[in-house]
């Protein structure tokens, strides 16, 4: 029996056979640690949209205990805190995205959509 020999075919470029997609995920780190992500925004978004953090993990099926962590852990690595919250009572209490809040969501979709289209050049 021989032994296997590889037999190297000489390519220009070695991605041109077949499709190759690049793909990647985008979160920001502060100190270290997950700032803000994809999920993350999303959940300053439906807090936005449902003026409640419980309602907002509702909708995203994630239990209230994590999404409160996860504000608490946004607005603990934030300089202003990006969400605020007011205690129940007869009206109930609420939450909503402070003006920094809003400049995080908008600022993390612009370079969204820019690490996007950077995947869709080198995909090319």
């Amino acid at each position: 029996m021989k032994p296997y020999r590889h037999v190297h075919r000489k390519r220009e470029n070695p991605w041109q056979e077949g499709i190759t997609v690049c793909r990647g995920r985008l979160w920001l780190e502060r100190d270290g640690a997950t700032f803000l992500g994809t999920g993350r925004v999303v959940l300053l978004e439906r807090i936005r949209e449902h003026g409640s953090i419980s309602r907002a993990a509702r909708s995203m099926k994630m239990s209230y205990k994590h999404a409160w962590d996860l504000v608490d852990s946004m607005n603990r690595k934030s300089p202003d805190p990006l969400v605020i919250t007011s205690k129940g009572g007869k009206g109930g209490g609420g939450a909503r995205l402070t003006a920094a809040g809003e400049r995080e969501v908008a600022a993390f979709w612009e370079l969204q959509e820019r690490f996007s289209a950077f995947l869709q050049a080198e995909t090319k």
